[in-house]
């Protein structure tokens, strides 16, 4: 119905769109999401014919070229075939005429309707927005925010146009009066082709059937609302979503780095982009297809870092990690969570090249891990549990912190030192001599870890593995220590793998989370699905026995049946079946979850549903 072929719009030389390409079908409803200044309004205003800048490309409606129109056809054509609710109720709406005015206006405009029959539509289109028929006489400073948003609905849908646009219908509005408007929206788009505004993520979930992401006039991602949602794959996407609260969010909040520049040449989030590369600032990417949507970048979209095959783990007879695999993407973090002796850390030693593995893969960058060079060491660090333990006694800080790029051989003397001073102030410490020269029994436990964490950042490495980094400090310290990772996470792109056996805490820091027993991640996926809904029984009994502010000590009455099954937790489980004792569980995917339980696995769908 709608397709919008190169579309570029400049205000006094200034690239405001730059190049969009859209189709839009017949019924669907497209959300158009980025932030303030992307140029979303710009490109809503240009569909209705209002646009004050330069424009240059196509704009095809049934075939013709809305951008060769006349003012004259533009006439014809808004309110009849293409309607806008604006954003600013207060400035849409003439104060000095009643509700009753307005929506007659683009009737008699256009002379559709005979004027009793207008009357009459007044009243029917009031009743379809949900207002009552006296506030046809009140004017709009008698109305409420809400009441406003709906009378220029109706306005909009007056002359039954094809396409409605709406510009952040919601944005002014409280959370029930959003709830309302919102079920209202849904009802009034069904036949109507809609293209709908705004920055709410959870307004383009409700309302989308397609997401196109923008930032800067380029559009950089456009897919079904249900897969970008589930799994952003731009990273200015993906940091859209990150700064978004809603109810299910587990993990703190995060922003974009930097602020949005005026960028000439290249990608326009290059500037803000932590996996960004030469060609990045050199050239515009195209929208390219990639799987179920397109994306414009010259990665391809959020790089995969890290990728674990079936690895496996003997010590003599002990199995300490059994086929395990696991992927991780640059700047997210994973939690490994499970108890003690379930093969987290043996996990974390094999990835870093302190054990080797008897069997399986390791890919970094795309590349498999034969050996770690110093290449390796500067692009992987680790945070181990006891700072005490892994810094020597016989060095003070700034020759703790400055080691590695002595190792490296970086930059010389001064250079070094002014790194590692830029590092400490990083993560909150004085860089003053006093402090360079204390070794690490004249410093705290929360100031060692910082120094620990200096440290391992000094290279400015792309994965950060932390080893339970704060089991050995007091409850303020440790809420120090996982806002400082939080915040390096976001300035310098870090993907992370965050060991830990306290749940609260995987929580607040982690994307996803996988669950390890007995050397096997028994379940995987985002952390708010984890938490939300576990499924694993394991899961279960780990979530059910985490602390919390209870004034009792629950009984949670544990399985210890002693069976001995093929499946690693059969001799505590409650839901033990046959299939259990004989077979191990395979991985069964749904979605972005994956557990290893028979209840869960297609071919026992039957056993499944019996134990809901």
């Amino acid at each position: 119905m709608l397709e919008i072929r190169n579309l570029r719009v400049r205000y006094s030389g200034v690239d405001v769109l730059r190049g969009i390409n859209l189709q839009v079908e017949t019924g669907e409803i497209l959300g158009i999401i980025g932030e303030s200044g992307a140029g979303k309004t710009t490109l809503a205003l240009t569909l209705m014919g209002l646009c004050q800048g330069q424009v240059e490309g196509k704009i095809l409606f049934h075939g013709k070229d809305l951008l060769s129109f006349t003012e004259d056809n533009w006439r014809k054509l808004r309110w009849n075939e293409i309607a806008m609710v604006f954003q600013d109720t207060g400035r849409a709406l003439n104060p000095v005429m009643t509700v009753f005015e307005q929506i007659m206006e683009p009737m008699l405009e256009h002379k559709l309707y005979r004027l009793e029959e207008a009357e009459k539509r007044v009243y029917k289109l009031l009743a379809d927005v949900g207002l009552p028929e006296q506030s046809a006489c009140a004017y709009p400073h008698q109305l409420s925010g809400g009441e406003k948003q709906r009378v220029l609905l109706a306005m909009a849908l007056a002359n039954q146009p094809r396409v409605l646009i709406l510009d952040e219908p919601t944005s002014a509005l409280d959370a029930i009066t959003k709830a309302e408007t919102l079920k209202l929206l849904d009802q009034i788009s069904k036949g109507l082709t809609v293209i709908l505004v705004t920055h709410d993520f959870s307004v383009a979930a409700k309302l989308s059937d397609r997401i196109a992401v923008l930032y800067a006039g380029t559009l950089l991602e456009l897919g079904p609302a249900e897969k970008i949602l589930e799994r952003p794959r731009h990273p200015y996407t993906r940091g859209l979503l990150r700064s978004f609260p809603n109810m299910s969010t587990t993990k703190d909040l995060q922003g974009i780095p930097g602020t949005k520049e005026d960028v000439l040449q290249g990608c326009p989030f290059s500037p803000r982009c932590t996996q960004k590369i030469d060609v990045c600032e050199k050239s515009l990417p195209k929208l390219e297809h990639l799987g179920d949507r397109e994306i414009a970048c010259h990665r391809g979209g959020i790089v995969p870092l890290l990728q674990i095959k079936k690895l496996a783990k003997n010590y003599g007879s002990v199995s300490a990690l059994k086929g395990v695999t696991l992927n991780l993407d640059e700047g997210e973090t994973l939690a490994l969570v499970g108890e003690s002796g379930s093969g987290k850390s043996t996990l974390a030693k094999c990835i870093m090249g302190l054990e080797a593995a008897d069997f399986g893969e390791i890919l970094f960058q795309g590349t498999k891990l034969l050996r770690r060079d110093k290449s390796f060491y500067q692009s992987v660090q680790m945070i181990f549990q006891n700072p005490q333990e892994c810094i020597s006694h016989r060095l003070n800080v700034l020759e703790a912190v400055m080691e590695p790029l002595n190792i490296q051989g970086i930059g010389r003397l001064q250079e070094r030192v002014d790194m590692v001073k830029k590092t400490l102030r990083e993560v909150e410490l004085p860089a003053t001599d006093a402090f360079l020269s204390k070794y690490a029994h004249h410093l705290s436990g929360g100031e060692l870890q910082r120094v620990a964490i200096a440290r391992a950042l000094i290279l400015n490495p792309k994965l950060l593995i932390a080893d339970e980094p704060t089991s050995a400090l007091d409850a303020s310290v440790q809420a120090k220590i996982i806002k400082l990772l939080l915040n390096l996470q976001e300035q310098r792109g870090l993907a992370m793998i965050f060991i830990t056996h306290d749940l609260a805490l995987a929580r607040k820091i982690s994307d996803r989370v996988a669950v390890m027993l007995s050397g096997s991640i028994v379940e995987a996926g985002p952390t708010s699905e984890v938490f939300a809904l576990p499924r694993h029984p394991y899961t279960k009994d780990l979530l059910q026995a985490a602390p919390d502010f209870s004034m009792e000590i629950r009984d949670f009455n544990f399985a210890r049946n002693n069976c001995q099954g093929a499946c690693v937790y059969t001799s505590r489980c409650k839901d033990v079946n046959p299939v259990c004792l004989s077979k191990a569980p395979e991985p069964c995917e749904q979605g972005l979850r994956m557990v290893k339980c028979h209840l869960y696995c297609q071919e026992h769908y039957a056993i499944r549903e019996a134990f809901g």
